[in-house]
C-alpha cells in the first residue's frame, strides 16, 4: 500500500467508527493518518530525529511537527488540536473534530 492509500484507510476507519459512536477509536485513527503525514513531512525536510533507533510514534510525530518552524498557524493548530488530552470523561472542548483536523493536517502537508 502507497502512504496516501494507508492514510486513506485510517481516515476511513475514523468515519466507521464515528458512525459507530466510538469516539476513542477516532482518535486514534485520527492520530495515526495525521502521524503518517507528519513522519513523511518530517523526512522530506530532514527534521526526522536520525538519531533515534525507533520511529516516532504518531503522537510524537504530530508533536515534532507542531514545533516545526515554518508551519502556518493554521496547521500548528490542527497538530495542537490532535494532541490535545482528553478530559476525565474522555471528551475533547466543544467544536474539535479530530477527523477535520486530520483532513485538514493531511491536506496541507502534501500540497
Amino acid at each position: 500500500m502507497s502512504l496516501s492509500a494507508d492514510i486513506y484507510a485510517e481516515l476511513q476507519r475514523a468515519d466507521t467508527a464515528r458512525i459507530a459512536g466510538n469516539e476513542g477509536r477516532v482518535r486514534v485513527c485520527a492520530r495515526r493518518a495525521a502521524g503518517m503525514a507528519a513522519r513523511d513531512f518530517l523526512k522530506r525536510h530532514d527534521k526526522y530525529p536520525s538519531s533515534s533507533k525507533r520511529n516516532l510514534s504518531s503522537y510524537e510525530a504530530i508533536q515534532e511537527l507542531a514545533a516545526f518552524p515554518t508551519l502556518s498557524p493554521e496547521l500548528r493548530q490542527a497538530a495542537v488540536h490532535l494532541t490535545m488530552p482528553v478530559n476525565s470523561e474522555f471528551h475533547l472542548p466543544p467544536g474539535i473534530d479530530l477527523i477535520f483536523e486530520a483532513d485538514k493536517l493531511i491536506r496541507g502537508l502534501i500540497e
